[in-house]
């Protein structure tokens, strides 16, 4: 594991905004911390940059205890950016390289493939502020990563990009996690966490309330649920007869039927077809997945005392 917190407490006066958190973010990997607006995280993150420390508990960075020689082995790009808009580009992203520890003719090095690389090079001499909001992400993100630090940590990295620049983003993710970066990823887009993070852990009210890997939590929340498309044949409504089978939801258009069916653990996708085959016309059959989404909304739910929807 390259970070850990265990047991983390942080109270601002009667509020408690960490109550005995602990992660383990493994080395490599992406790993999503989620939660909704309040519930910590940006506490924890704040913790782990040293911005703060924990009132209980600690946090442990590549084998030792977090101290400020961790500070430039972690790159940080904050939900609120925070560039100097009356500098020039160039100087600021010189300025920001040397503060992590860069010569200064690495930093420029390694600057110009990055600005290069995001086809940005012609804004070098022009003053942030002349940048559009992208344009400025672009670059706080290039100073985030320039020193090439082990822990990276994103907070909303997305937020405000056109689909074309997520995807340039999303794939220099992947590509930093390629070549050895380990990468926090906070945000609420669940279809980033989809398809980005290999592990999550989710706060909620100041507790960690859900974590693991995505795979194994996606397994845990699997109900057999499946989804059918058909026609009757010679338009006879088609009636299952089958108790076990429980029908969720059924409607009708252009006289195709799409039903949503819940199997019991003893049953499979072949039982339900074997079931229906015979009687009707099949058009389409989907195993329904719990989406991260779904697990995030009724976890929450469910802790909070929320009635979840039927799914």
């Amino acid at each position: 594991m390259i970070l850990q917190a265990n047991s983390v407490t942080k109270k601002f006066g009667d509020f408690t905004a960490l109550n005995k958190v602990s992660i383990h973010v493994p080395e490599n990997s992406i790993f999503g911390l989620l939660g909704p607006n309040g519930a910590g995280k940006t506490t924890l993150i704040r913790i782990i940059n040293q911005i703060t420390g924990p009132d209980e508990g600690e946090v442990i960075f590549d084998g030792k205890k977090l101290n400020p020689d961790h500070i430039s082995m972690i790159g940080y790009l904050p939900e609120e950016r925070g560039l100097y808009k009356k500098m020039k580009v160039g100087e600021q992203a010189l300025y920001l390289a040397q503060l992590k520890g860069l010569s200064h003719h690495d930093a420029r090095l390694r600057l110009k493939k990055w600005f290069e690389k995001f086809e940005i090079q012609e804004w070098w001499d022009k003053k942030v502020e002349e940048l559009s909001k992208g344009m400025q992400q672009k670059v706080q993100f290039i100073v985030t990563v320039v020193h090439e630090p082990k822990l990276l940590i994103f907070d909303e990295p997305f937020s405000g990009f056109d689909p074309i620049n997520v995807n340039l983003l999303r794939d220099e993710i992947l590509e930093l996690r390629k070549n050895g970066s380990t990468i926090i990823f906070s945000t609420h887009n669940m279809a980033s966490v989809e398809e980005l993070c290999d592990n999550i852990a989710l706060i909620n009210k100041s507790v960690k309330i859900l974590d693991g890997p995505v795979k194994e939590i996606k397994r845990q929340y699997f109900t057999n649920s499946y989804q059918v498309q058909y026609r009757d044949f010679n338009g006879t409504p088609f009636q299952l007869n089958e108790p076990d089978f429980e029908i969720l939801n059924s409607t009708v258009e252009d006289e195709i039927r799409t039903v949503t069916f819940r199997l019991p653990s003893s049953k499979g996708p072949n039982d339900l077809l074997s079931a229906i085959l015979p009687y009707v016309n099949v058009i389409a059959f989907n195993e329904l997945i719990p989406s991260m989404n779904d697990i995030f909304i009724s976890t929450v739910n469910a802790v909070n005392g929320n009635q979840i929807p039927e799914a």
